[in-house]
């Protein structure tokens, strides 16, 4: 993992500049203390990102505890200086805030200081199941993108039941049985975050919450909003190298680009802030899902349209001359790739349909 620094005005791109500054999702201007931005400036590998994850497991309060904005700040802060350190530490807060929701659900399950991923993504051959053997759970199968399942030490996995239900499981990565396949990520975003399969032969397992319950728990939907806080966190770090060349120049069509950006990050801010006031004042709010299908919607947009503007400005020579930068464009254009374009568009649509009356 290398830090990633916007451009400073000296043209040093390896240089810590100004404009790297903490993400308020009430206003730009604003002032938000987390994360401790020097703090995140010293993150050199996966290793310090998972230290730092740690850190903010003890003090970070999960999302619908009245501090939902402190935390999608601090992801946005997180991933505007380095994308690849939000995507490290994002599922481990997930992780903790599903555990706290499970509540007496999961009570036998300490979290420790042990670094936590969620690996709920389906697909292949050979799904995951999980069986009853000798008065405990195993699983058995192949999970799908599952995220540093290399570096970390458990994580939160679904899988599916002999009926045919799909739950939650707390599995220790280190166990015997648990292998992780390499050699099959080959993105040139992201990485330093490997997210290949992992085989699980009758590797022991605890249950969370009951069969269903993942999907159909409130923080299923808030965990969704805090995934495009780090989407929007690195749309901010591409748009900032835009302002930079912005700065320098005199063109009105540097000038159209830069406004087109601020306008979609402005939407995307406001979807966000709204958002969290939503969730604080409603955790349980029965339309959840269908709020995180929007806001998700608007971040996406966002990112796909910062990463536009920014390349028509700024044309080729960042891409191919400015490492912080293009990691920065490769590292959004794979993350902001968890929304789905037209297929949650469709889903989107269809809630929208579901409900049967026009929310306009």
């Amino acid at each position: 993992m290398t830090p990633l620094y916007a451009e400073s005005s000296s043209g040093d791109p390896g240089s810590p500049a100004t404009t790297i500054r903490s993400i308020s999702l009430l206003a730009e201007t604003g002032r938000h203390d987390e994360p401790d931005r020097e703090r995140v400036l010293r993150l050199t590998s996966v290793e310090d990102a998972l230290d730092y994850a740690r850190e903010l497991g003890r003090i970070t309060p999960p999302p619908g505890a009245g501090h939902t904005r402190q935390l999608w700040e601090t992801l946005a802060t997180i991933g505007s200086i380095d994308l690849g350190a939000a995507r490290a530490i994002e599922p481990h807060l997930d992780a903790l805030a599903i555990l706290a929701e499970a509540g007496p659900r999961a009570s036998a399950i300490d979290p420790g200081g042990s670094t936590w991923g969620v690996f709920a993504a389906e697909g292949g051959d050979d799904p995951l199941i999980a069986t009853r053997s000798d008065a405990r759970w195993v699983l058995g199968g192949t999970k799908p993108w599952c995220s540093l399942a290399d570096r970390i030490d458990r994580a939160l996995v679904t899988a599916h039941l002999p009926g045919g239900q799909r739950s939650l499981f707390a599995v220790d990565l280190h166990a015997d049985g648990v292998a992780v396949a390499t050699g099959r990520w080959h993105a040139r975003g992201l990485v330093e975050i490997p997210s290949g399969p992992v085989v699980f032969r009758s590797v022991p397992a605890e249950p969370v919450g009951e069969p269903g319950w993942y999907l159909s728990r409130p923080g299923f939907a808030w965990g969704g909003i805090g995934v495009a806080a780090c989407w929007y966190g690195g749309a901010v770090g591409v748009a900032r190298s835009l302002f930079e060349g912005a700065q320098s120049s005199s063109s009105p069509l540097m000038a159209a680009h830069l406004g087109a950006v601020d306008a979609d990050l402005h939407s995307a801010r406001r979807a966000l802030a709204e958002a969290a006031a939503l969730v604080d004042a409603n955790p349980g709010r029965p339309d959840g899902s269908l709020l995180a299908k929007r806001v998700r919607a608007v971040v996406a947009r966002t990112c796909e349209s910062v990463l536009m503007h920014t390349g028509h400005a700024l044309g080729p020579a960042p891409l191919a001359l400015d490492e912080s930068h293009s990691k920065r464009v490769a590292d959004l254009e794979l993350y902001v790739r968890q929304h789905h374009a037209e297929r949650d568009d469709a889903s989107l649509g269809s809630a929208l349909l579901d409900a049967g009356v026009a929310p306009w």
